[in-house]
């Protein structure tokens, strides 16, 4: 849990470097802002782009520009069009994306996708 909170700020994603990410196939480039128990990131995926692993990590996923192929790991696929989004929790499904043209993303993750433990 965030206990130390956010206060209001403007991001500027002109400011934010990029940081170059391989895929199995093709390329990531990431902006990220990291705070207290959330990460904000501009994500553009280049043509013929391949998550190089199964992801467990939850996120919700916009789609700002192209579309992609959100898989998962049981074979289901979801085609994501600009517009769109989908929204998943920590452990609860192994995804991984792709896409044949490029895409560009706004991806927000953080504490507040984590299961709570029944025992607590």
């Amino acid at each position: 849990m965030n206990t130390l909170g956010i206060p209001y700020q403007v991001i500027d994603w002109a400011l934010i470097s990029k940081t170059e990410h391989a895929g199995e196939k093709g390329l990531a480039f990431w902006q990220t802002l990291q705070l207290p128990g959330l990460r904000i990131r501009l994500v553009e995926y280049s043509a013929g782009y391949i998550a190089d692993h199964w992801c467990k990590k939850g996120h919700i996923v916009h789609c700002l520009e192209g579309e992609f192929v959100s898989e998962l790991q049981d074979g289901q696929k979801s085609i994501i069009k600009k517009g769109m989004t989908y929204v998943v929790s920590d452990e609860l499904s192994l995804h991984r994306s792709s896409t044949k043209k490029g895409v560009k993303l706004l991806i927000i993750d953080g504490d507040f996708l984590q299961l709570k433990d029944k025992n607590q």
